[in-house]
């Protein structure tokens, strides 16, 4: 959701019972815990059109898609967290009702803020998910799409989708227009160039 804001360091058991009673959500990485900043409206509406797309678009289906207050388990890298987006289709997953540990699918979207977080720390993190087949970056200011999808060798490519492209999700057989993916966005209004100030002539 957003960069950690402050950091703490706890086992994993005790960031679960701290966590429990905090008002606002927190990310754990190996001992380490981050405060998540709140995100912008740009950010809350893309991430919701995401959910909505999959929702409807996996409705009958075994899997399930979950928005950024469902928590993650990488038991790999002994952390957790929220993504903004994730589909499972595991049922253990889905006897699960507090954490999910088996995504197929992981969406994050970015802001200058938490760019080097999501592509740096968390994908490293992510990628010890042996259930995990793509990893997804929507970047709201150039509207781009980085698509990490997992090869059959066992690699992750890297498949780019420019701001106009409609987005291919091969793990769930999906496409999401441009349109779609950022449906009732409303860029932030730039603010107008000051005008130089006037130059006055001094004569000597």
């Amino acid at each position: 959701m957003g960069l950690p804001a402050h950091q703490f360091v706890f086992t994993a058991d005790d960031y679960l019972a701290w966590e429990a009673d905090q008002k606002d959500r927190h990310e754990f990485l190996d001992g380490e815990v981050f405060a998540m900043a709140g995100a912008e409206d740009r950010h809350v509406t893309v991430a919701g059109n995401c959910y909505m797309s999959l929702r409807q678009h996996l409705s009958g289906s075994p899997c399930r898609t979950y928005m950024s207050d469902m928590r993650l388990h990488v038991a790999a890298v002994n952390s957790y967290f929220y993504p903004d987006v994730l589909v499972t289709c595991s049922a253990r997953d889905q006897v699960s009702a507090r954490v999910k540990t088996e995504p197929k699918l992981i969406i994050e979207v970015l802001s200058p803020s938490t760019a080097g977080y999501d592509r740096g720390l968390k994908f490293n993190a992510y990628r010890h998910l042996a259930s995990l087949e793509e990893y997804v970056l929507i970047d709201i200011d150039t509207r781009n799409t980085d698509v990490y999808r997992k090869g059959a060798d066992g690699l992750w490519v890297l498949h780019p989708f420019e701001r106009d492209a409609t987005v291919t999700l091969a793990s769930v057989a999906l496409h999401i227009t441009p349109e779609q993916l950022f449906a009732d966005v409303v860029e932030p209004e730039v603010a107008p160039a000051s005008s130089p100030a006037p130059v006055l002539s001094v004569r000597p």
